[in-house]
C-alpha cells in the first residue's frame, strides 16, 4: 500500500493516480550528470598525461569524488522521483512528496474552481504539461509540473468534481423514505413537520456556502420548502 492509500478517509476512493513525466528527473540529472562525465575526464587526463605520485593521486581523488558524488545525486532525484504521487480520489486532489519524510497538501474538490493546463509543442507530443489548480481561496495555486499524462488528470479531476457536485444536489433533491406506523392512515400530499423544513434548510445552506448549489437555487428550494408549511 503506497503512502497516498494510508491518508484516504473513510468512504473515500482514490479515482486517479499519475506521477511527473520522465523527462522531469532526467532534467534534474543534468548538473549531476556533469559531475560524472568530469570526474571520468580527469581520470582520462590522468593516464594521457602519464602522472604519477602525488599528481596522480590528487588526480584521481578528486576523480573519484566527483564521480560518487554526481553517481549520488542523481540516485537521490530517482528516489525522489519514484516516491511522489499525484492522486485523485472522490474527494480531493492529493500531492504526496519525499523519499522518508513525506509531505502531502490536498485541494478539495468542491473547492476547486479552475485548472490552468499549459503545454508547449514538445510537452503536447511527449504527453505532459504544467497543470495550475486555483482554489476557491485566490491566493492559493496548487502547482503540478510536468506531469505525465496532464490532459488525462484534468479530465479525471473534473469528472470527479462533477461527480461530488451532483451527489450533492441527488442529496438535496431526493426526499428521505419516512416508515409508516402501524395502523396508521395512508400517507397525504401534507407538508413535512417545521423541524423538518429547518433542517433541510440548514443543509441547503451548508451547500449554498460550500458552492455546491447556487443562491439562486437555494432561494428557489427555500420557497418552495416554506411554501409547503
Amino acid at each position: 500500500m503506497s503512502y497516498a492509500d494510508s491518508l484516504m478517509a473513510k468512504d473515500e476512493q482514490i479515482l486517479y493516480r499519475a506521477r511527473q513525466h520522465w523527462l522531469a528527473p532526467v532534467s534534474d540529472s543534468l548538473r549531476p550528470l556533469a559531475l560524472v562525465i568530469l570526474g571520468l575526464a580527469i581520470f582520462f587526463l590522468a593516464t594521457l598525461w602519464k602522472a604519477d605520485g602525488v599528481a596522480w593521486q590528487i588526480m584521481a581523488g578528486l576523480g573519484a569524488l566527483l564521480l560518487i558524488i554526481g553517481i549520488v545525486w542523481i540516485g537521490i532525484i530517482y528516489l525522489t522521483w519514484t516516491s511522489e504521487e499525484y492522486v485523485i480520489s472522490s474527494r480531493r486532489v492529493l500531492k504526496v512528496e519525499g523519499v522518508l519524510d513525506k509531505k502531502s497538501g490536498d485541494s478539495s474538490l468542491d473547492k476547486i474552481n479552475d485548472a490552468v493546463l499549459k503545454q508547449g509543442l514538445l510537452a503536447r507530443l511527449l504527453k505532459y504539461g504544467d497543470l495550475d489548480i486555483l482554489t476557491a481561496n485566490e491566493d492559493s495555486i496548487d502547482k503540478y509540473q510536468m506531469l505525465a499524462h496532464v490532459v488525462d488528470f484534468k479530465k479525471a479531476m473534473l469528472n470527479a468534481k462533477n461527480d461530488l457536485e451532483d451527489g450533492y444536489r441527488g442529496a438535496v433533491s431526493t426526499p428521505r423514505p419516512v416508515a409508516a406506523a402501524p395502523n396508521a392512515p395512508a400517507a397525504t400530499s401534507k407538508p413535512s413537520s417545521s423541524d423538518d423544513v429547518t433542517a433541510t434548510l440548514a443543509r441547503l445552506a451548508d451547500l449554498r456556502d460550500k458552492g455546491a448549489i447556487s443562491p439562486a437555487d437555494y432561494e428557489a428550494k427555500k420557497a418552495e420548502l416554506l411554501g409547503r408549511l
